[in-house]
């Protein structure tokens, strides 16, 4: 007897063909035609979401317009039990609660989870997730350093897992990037010589007190398996203005300063800075530009030409763990095989300035410009030129990311923002990260996946995993 399970099942595995067949034209996709897809219970995946902080609230409600959650989980109750309660509010029923992620894992009636934790959480909990036969969909940025990436890559190509990355650039943003893209891959700029992506800085915190634990987290789960340490937080204030009286107040930020939660970002125990965060985005889109996000493709020269770290640096480690200690000025400059020079600094506009032989243009979320943009008016880009990139059609209208992810559950394809090209970018932020974090040039064999003739550098490929929170995979 076949159970609703196993229909709902067999559907995910074997609807490639019903995808396929449709009459549209290959380079267009309705939205409202692809969420048809999705509305029987026996056609919907259940879904598990790890981690449901801040960035969730947008990640998890998206991700419920194609699968029905049915349980989430995070070291902090807080989170989770406000997790549960949109959940009930928008499916409408009550969901499971875990702290430990395994217990969700071990759940043999999920088939897709999102992994929205902090970024030094992402691989363990990704890599395991694909092991226990689960579909992921993982925020950016992927990796906390280069060997996480070789290991998830390992990890796909084991499992077959369908794994989607949440660089949400490359299938929404009014499809700006696409079309900055589609310029250069059509020649308008003409050879491509250089690419600047500015990805903003970071402020400095100034010392922040140790303080209790609060009692809805779970400190030292929240660690894993970056060094025990004391847990600090210090409120901040935002100078508000009155519309009606002019007058101003101070108000309490939504975010403190903590090693936690939001500004764990700042820390290199548990994310890169801006290098990775805003990186893991405008990196991502400029390598993909200039065609150097495939095997064996890369930097082969990583040279700081400036830095400025909060905390003073010693052989590469900060040495004061009462602030903030990731770079928070930064310029770095790197060399393609193919002669293109890409800076990633702090210092500038945000957004992506391309310079190529016949002209530039400038791209970021919220404008697209320069004259190769204003020659659209007389010669428009061919119809299909978005198409062509995004694997054969166009993404959907609205949360194109996550229906690409869903689509691709179903259809077993790779995904727009597959685990290859996210690796093989975000090496050359964790390159720039090790280059001004050691105040020196590195040399990058790409094809070999190694620094050459540092030791020193090559040890800050991987780091040291605190006991019981390895990532058990061999590369």
């Amino acid at each position: 007897m076949t159970t609703p399970q196993q229909n709902r099942r067999d559907f995910i595995k074997t609807s490639a063909a019903t995808l396929a067949a449709g009459s549209m034209p290959y380079w267009f996709t309705s939205e409202s035609a692809m969420a048809s897809n999705f509305k029987s219970a026996n056609e919907r995946p259940n879904i598990g979401c790890i981690g449901t902080g801040s960035r969730w609230n947008a990640v998890g409600p998206n991700a419920f317009q194609f699968a029905d959650c049915v349980a989430v989980c995070d070291v902090d109750t807080a989170h989770s039990d406000a997790a549960k309660a949109r959940v009930k509010q928008i499916q409408g029923k009550d969901v499971d609660t875990y702290d430990d992620y395994r217990k969700l894992l071990d759940r043999k009636d999920i088939d897709v989870v999102t992994v929205v934790t902090t970024d030094h959480w992402h691989s363990k909990i990704a890599i395991e997730a694909m092991q226990a036969g689960k579909d992921v969909y993982c925020e950016k940025p992927l990796t906390l350093t280069i060997k996480e990436g070789q290991q998830i890559i390992k990890t796909v190509d084991e499992t077959k897992r369908v794994f989607q990355v949440g660089t949400q650039q490359r299938s929404e943003m009014g499809l700006r990037f696409l079309k900055a893209i589609a310029l250069v891959k059509e020649g308008r700029l003409g050879e491509i010589k250089k690419v600047q992506c500015a990805i903003g800085g970071v402020q400095p915190s100034g010392p922040i007190p140790v303080v209790e634990v609060p009692k809805t987290l779970n400190w030292e789960r929240w660690l894993g398996q970056a060094p025990l340490t004391e847990y600090r937080y210090q409120d901040t204030f935002r100078t508000v203005v009155d519309r009606k009286t002019g007058k101003t107040r101070q108000e309490k930020s939504r975010w403190g300063k903590t090693r936690a939660h939001y500004e764990f970002r700042w820390w290199y125990e548990y994310s890169g800075g801006k290098m990775t965060d805003w990186g893991a985005h405008h990196v991502d889109i400029a390598t993909w530009m200039i065609g150097q996000n495939g095997p064996g493709q890369g930097p082969h020269t990583i040279q700081p030409i400036s830095a400025s770290h909060p905390t003073p640096m010693k052989n590469g480690m900060p040495t004061d763990p009462s602030q903030y200690n990731v770079a928070s000025a930064f310029n770095v400059l790197c060399t393609y095989g193919n002669g293109v020079e890409m800076t990633i600094r702090s210092d500038t506009s945000n957004g992506i300035l391309v310079e190529g032989t016949k002209g530039r243009i400038f791209v970021s979320r919220g404008s697209l410009k320069g004259k190769p943009v204003e020659d659209l008016k007389e010669n428009p880009l061919p119809e299909d030129a978005i198409a062509k990139l995004y694997n054969g059609k166009m993404p959907a209208q609205r949360n194109a990311h996550m229906q690409n992810f869903m689509d691709c559950v179903k259809s077993r394809e790779l995904p727009i923002s597959d685990v290859y090209t996210h690796h093989r970018m975000l090496t050359t932020c964790h390159l720039a990260n090790i280059a001004i974090r050691l105040d020196r040039t590195l040399k990058w064999n790409p094809k070999t996946e190694q620094i050459i003739g540092d030791k020193e550098a090559q040890s800050f490929q991987s780091r040291e995993q605190r006991k019981g929170y390895e990532i058990n995979v061999n590369v």
